[in-house]
């Protein structure tokens, strides 16, 4: 799992109603079977946050630093590919050998491999994988571990059907409703290059500015949350709308300082945007860090600051406080992006945007 200790994929969410105090009695009427009960169809069920195995949701690891650590486990018993291939070809070639036939139909070859299905999943081992969430109560938060967005609309649809809400992503839209009483409709698109941008992406454009604004300022001052600052760093990843000159992705991965390189200023020239990069946010010693998918608007390989706690139960909640502080600090940081888009309709922000990318200088 994820959230305990080191890295993690990260996808914040708010719950629109407080948590039930019976919340885990519900994930517990929906618990992953025993692992005898695993067949070839995929079988969905929660379990402990530990491991994928513990189904004891009234344990003590259940509820670390005041917050439920759970998973929605997925368990299904498949023939690797590899295997299931070899398999076939064995029957295929067996098959054409008795019968004297240089060749077989379509149809015979998939009526083989759903015999090879059907006769080998039974002895295969399940194959366990989870999507793992915790669930912050005091500030109505869910976090999950999962980027996809199909492994999130799966996860969203079980977690609707036990807690009877529907969780809403931290991203552009919610921020835009919840901060400006507004849509990003309103907003205006950034004009980072030369070329126009003629489709609104309204996270590539947040990572635009978070780029520029970090080697500009970067500084946030949060009332009770003290001071950030903000670093932008490679790998990155640029996409265009379709109106660019070029190829739509351009990946800049090697060299010292992607974000010096003149590969990326000339990106920037053609209309791309960053659609990924890693981003850093410190606050005094302490250092936020990950790679921000700004269309998903997810990250991965996240890392908080280290606890000074030493009991686990403790270093739990310590870490689960500086995701919180960090969605707060992402947040602010989309509140100055909307209020320096407002003016003259995003004019001037586009303008000094394409100045920086233009004088820059590039290795």
């Amino acid at each position: 799992m994820s959230f305990d200790r080191g890295s993690m994929t990260l996808a914040m969410f708010d719950l629109p109603e407080e948590v039930p105090d019976n919340v885990l009695d519900l994930f517990a009427a929906g618990k992953a079977g025993t692992l005898d009960s695993v067949g070839q169809e995929l079988e969905l069920g929660w379990v402990a946050g530990r491991h994928l195995l513990d189904t004891d949701f009234h344990g003590e690891g259940v509820a670390p630093g005041g917050c439920y650590y759970l998973a929605l486990r997925q368990a299904v018993r498949k023939v690797p590919a590899s295997l299931l291939n070899a398999l076939c070809k064995r029957e295929e070639f067996a098959r054409l050998a008795a019968e004297n036939r240089e060749f077989l139909k379509s149809r015979e070859k998939r009526e083989i491999r759903e015999e090879i299905v059907e006769k080998y999943s039974k002895k295969m081992p399940p194959s366990l994988a989870g999507i793992p969430l915790v669930i912050d109560p005091a500030h109505r938060r869910l976090y999950v571990g999962a980027s996809s967005r199909t492994q999130l609309d799966l996860f969203i649809e079980q977690f609707y059907g036990v807690v009877k809400q529907e969780p809403v992503q931290l991203c552009p839209e919610y921020w835009m409703e919840k901060l400006f009483h507004s849509t990003c409709a309103n907003l205006p698109i950034l004009e980072a290059g030369d070329t126009p941008c003629t489709d609104a992406q309204t996270g590539r454009d947040f990572l635009m500015y978070l780029w520029y604004y970090s080697e500009k300022s970067g500084k946030l001052e949060l009332p009770d949350r003290g001071e950030f600052d903000l670093l932008v760093e490679g790998p990155l990843l640029f996409a265009g709308d379709g109106g660019e000159r070029g190829a739509g992705e351009a990946a800049i991965k090697k060299g010292d300082s992607p974000v010096r390189s003149a590969e990326a200023k000339a990106a920037i020239s053609v209309g791309k945007k960053l659609r990924k990069a890693t981003i850093s946010i410190t606050r005094g010693e302490q250092i936020w860090n990950g790679v921000f998918d700004a269309d998903q608007f997810v990250f991965s390989s996240f890392k908080v600051p280290e606890s000074e706690e030493v009991n686990d139960f403790e270093r739990f909640g310590d870490r689960i406080g500086f995701i919180y502080d960090f969605s707060l600090a992402l947040e602010g940081y989309f509140r100055l992006f909307v209020e320096a888009m407002q003016k003259d309709g995003g004019a001037a922000l586009s303008r000094e945007i394409r100045e920086w990318a233009r004088n820059r200088d590039a290795i």
